[in-house]
């Protein structure tokens, strides 16, 4: 992806009335193991998100730490989860 389409991507995003951007304050470094996927945490716990849903397993060692409490789900265990709504 371009930075162009990549910024349109976004702004396209923003205008959606059920995305909210959010600042962290927090940098938490919860995942040693791949540190860049801690921008997403960082905002997971900042958007009091229940979830993360993601398939990347290095999200998986969050489930052994007990504060900030996020629930990581698999695509399809997501996806099942939706369905049972």
């Amino acid at each position: 992806m371009t930075p162009g389409i990549a910024d349109h991507v976004i702004a396209l995003l923003l205008k959606s009335k059920n995305v909210e951007l959010i600042y962290p304050q927090f940098r938490l470094n919860l995942i040693q193991s791949d540190p860049d996927d801690n921008k997403f945490v960082d905002c997971a716990f900042a958007a009091n998100a229940t979830y993360i849903v993601s398939d990347d397993t290095h999200f998986d060692i969050l489930k052994d730490i007990k504060f900030p409490e996020l629930i990581i789900l698999k695509l399809r265990e997501f996806l099942d989860e939706v369905k049972r709504l």
